[in-house]
């Protein structure tokens, strides 16, 4: 027996699961699978410990979801992007750059939650939509696009007819790879450990990326903990030493990372388990096949710098919201897919190649690199106009307006 659906959604990621809340809170018949059930708590084995600063034009897209009314009270808003050069002799702080949220804006840069919670809610939000059907424990196999339709079999041996299908399935993605879709990677040899970390000094809704050589060490606000201010860790640096860090005992690892962070919250102490994550650029070389679309990480991979992962996939949500509600009666027509690639592919492309080079620049090693680092940040902030620039294009993730659907 073959189902029917408008949508149908591989993955079950955090930018799966905004998708389908999102398609559903349309009126789309939605059904939204992934082979790994959804861990939605932060102690449990598995639970995804990064977490994810949505930029403003991204809270649109999770208001049309009737999602922003669920995250906001857990967020911690982020005002200061905080860029600090620690690329002298010693790991301290020499160079200290504010860009501040209110020379451009009347509202915080974002708001930053965590990951395991961000399914959490997602997931409670999915159970009160009657038109979306979520499977969690069955994948995407294989599918068949057809001119109407796309046949989709499941791992459980479901068929489905779909008008749409959408890869939301990562950076290895099953959809990508059964439209035929090459993606050029770029591996730079690093690794990030994410963690959540206390500290005495108040974080001040300052989001501070520390560099000196290897990567950035990135704190982002996080609401207190038992009455301590509380921010979230990602560590960036070459994979050998990232697995020297995450093997250290904790003791010895706080001593490290408080060094590494260049002091500028004080001592920072550990609170969760530390968790690895590789570091890679990808992007595929179509957005878009017959009957099918590709989002989020089976789209594009940029390594976390600048918040801009999630915020360029929830415009990718964005864009392919718009144009299959401009065409209900066949959302995946060609008109459909064909118009998502030429709107999203030129903009994905420079913004994965502008934060491939940032994150060369973050990987300077040798002192005469760090000094023109350091000089090429002081001369781009000392240029208020350029500053504010940089500020603006940082949010510009999408600009697609979405109807707000909160209850």
């Amino acid at each position: 027996m073959r189902e029917t659906c408008d949508i149908l959604i591989s993955g079950g990621g955090v930018a799966g699961l905004t998708a389908a809340c999102a398609f559903g809170a349309a009126g789309f018949r939605v059904i939204c699978v992934d082979p790994a059930p959804p861990v939605t708590a932060g102690d449990a084995d598995g639970a995804d410990l990064r977490t994810t600063a949505f930029l403003q034009p991204s809270i649109p897209v999770l208001q049309a979801a009737g999602l922003w009314s669920r995250l906001e009270p857990h967020a911690a808003a982020l005002q200061v992007m905080r860029i600090i050069d620690a690329g002298g002799p010693e790991p301290e702080a020499r160079l200290t750059r504010d860009f501040d949220a209110a020379d451009i804006s009347d509202a915080p840069f974002g708001w930053n939650l965590p990951n395991w919670l961000l399914r959490r809610e997602m997931v409670a939000r999915l159970a009160e939509s009657p038109n979306v059907d979520f499977r969690p424990g069955i994948g995407f196999a294989r599918m068949l696009p057809r001119e109407t339709e796309a046949l989709v079999t499941l791992s459980d041996g479901a068929r489905v007819s779909a008008r749409l299908v959408v890869g939301a399935d990562g950076r290895g993605s099953p959809v990508r790879e059964a439209l035929g879709i090459a993606a050029q990677t770029v591996r730079y040899g690093q690794k990030a450990l994410a963690f959540a970390v206390a500290h005495d000094l108040p974080h001040r809704n300052v989001s501070t990326e520390v560099h000196r050589t290897g990567g950035p060490f990135t704190l982002v606000p996080l609401p207190d903990r038992d009455g301590r201010p509380a921010s979230a860790v990602v560590w960036m640096d070459r994979g050998p030493e990232i697995a020297r860090l995450a093997a250290l005992p904790v003791p010895a690892f706080e001593a490290e990372m408080s060094l590494r962070s260049a002091h500028v919250l004080g001592p920072l102490t550990l609170l969760s388990r530390r968790s690895v994550w590789p570091i890679i650029s990808q992007i595929a070389e179509r957005l878009s096949g017959p009957r099918a679309v590709l989002i989020a990480e089976a789209a594009h991979v940029v390594p976390p710098i600048g918040a801009q992962g999630l915020n360029m996939s929830l415009a990718d949500l964005a864009a392919l919201l718009a144009l299959a509600e401009a065409h209900r009666d066949d959302p995946g027509q060609a008109a459909v897919t064909t118009a998502y690639h030429r709107q999203r592919h030129l903009e994905v492309r420079a913004r994965v190649t502008g934060i491939d080079l940032l994150n060369r620049a973050s990987m300077a090693g040798a002192p005469v690199l760090r000094d023109l680092r350091a000089k090429a940040l002081d001369a781009l902030y000392s240029a208020r106009p350029v500053r504010r620039m940089l500020m603006r294009a940082g949010l510009r993730v999408g600009r697609t307006p979405v109807t707000p659907q909160e209850p």
